[in-house]
């Protein structure tokens, strides 16, 4: 794979990173108001939940150790009454500020410098040692994700498939930076039955690989045009796992597509339509592709006029 493709993927990451940033950063600007609100705390765990798995994939361990402390934090929140104060909210802050002063240098024209880095996640080890400490005082010195023993024990179980499915993603994408063969390829389908064993009882879990593998079989698709989208996919689908939204795991269109199966089976599309992912930014890509400027334009129009109505 060229170093366009490595770039596109590094794209990926940074584009869905500043997302979450922006979660982050909207939830911890008004942290009262955010814990009054369940979702928007589970947003916020989600969020630093997903720039840790990214990050971890690509090999960014400063940004995975920040993200992840975030993380562990929103865990308590998520998970016992917390008052809200001024110092919590500064603490907050001050951890989300280094993820973000990571991320910004990954983006800087001289990349993330891992001397750099490690500077600044040693720098942030006292805050985020405090915010820890802080939070547990304010639940009554309680360890951090409370819960009763089979709780704990799921999360565990949990948080180490999803280690174990980012280090499988890891290697992957290391195959596909090499040479496009035969036996690159069957290495690759290797790596697919290996993620299919994990969740084995999750119907769209075993429809995503099994797409990916298929994907991967057909020699027309080469490296350039699958990594972006296996590897994509199937860290979506380890985040939405890990957070308990199993119903929203399986195959997009694009996928499909490359699997060169039909994006639904049994339904025969007329030449003015077409089948769109749920997701907004590839349901976006889907109609600028298929739409003309005039119908983007009405599209648009009647999108806001029914914003403005609910």
């Amino acid at each position: 794979m060229d170093a366009d493709k490595n770039q596109q993927i590094l794209g990926y990451f940074i584009e869905e990173a500043k997302e979450h940033l922006e979660t982050l950063e909207r939830g911890l600007l008004d942290l009262k108001t955010t814990l009054q609100d369940p979702e928007q705390v589970n947003e916020l765990f989600r969020a630093a939940h997903s720039v840790k798995g990214g990050a971890a994939m690509l090999g960014f361990s400063s940004i995975q150790k920040t993200a992840h402390r975030l993380e562990d934090s929103f865990k308590v929140l998520k998970e016992q009454p917390v008052a809200v104060d001024q110092k919590l909210e500064s603490l907050f802050l001050k951890g989300f500020d280094t993820l973000q002063e990571l991320l910004e240098s990954l983006q800087g024209p001289f990349g993330l410098r891992e001397d750099e880095a490690d500077k600044v996640v040693q720098k942030s080890d006292p805050v985020f040692q405090e915010l820890q400490n802080y939070l547990n005082s304010l639940v009554g010195g309680g360890a951090p994700g409370g819960g009763g023993d089979g709780e704990a024990a799921s999360g565990k179980m949990s948080e180490d498939a999803a280690l174990a499915a980012i280090a499988l993603l890891r290697q992957m994408l290391d195959l596909f930076r090499q040479a496009e063969d035969e036996n690159n390829r069957q290495r690759l389908r290797t790596f697919c039955n290996q993620l299919a064993e994990m969740h084995s009882d999750l119907e769209g879990w075993q429809q995503l690989i099994a797409m990916a593998d298929a994907a991967i079989a057909r020699s027309e698709n080469n490296y350039k045009t699958l990594a972006p989208v296996v590897i994509k996919e199937i860290k979506q689908a380890t985040d939405l796992i890990a957070l308990d939204k199993t119903d929203l795991v399986g195959p997009s269109p694009v996928l499909l597509d490359l699997a060169g199966k039909s994006v639904n089976p049994g339904v025969n599309l007329a030449e003015n339509q077409a089948i769109i992912d749920l997701e907004p930014k590839a349901a976006a890509k889907i109609l600028l592709k298929n739409l003309n400027k005039q119908q983007v334009t009405t599209l648009v129009k009647l999108l806001v006029k029914a914003v403005q109505s609910s």
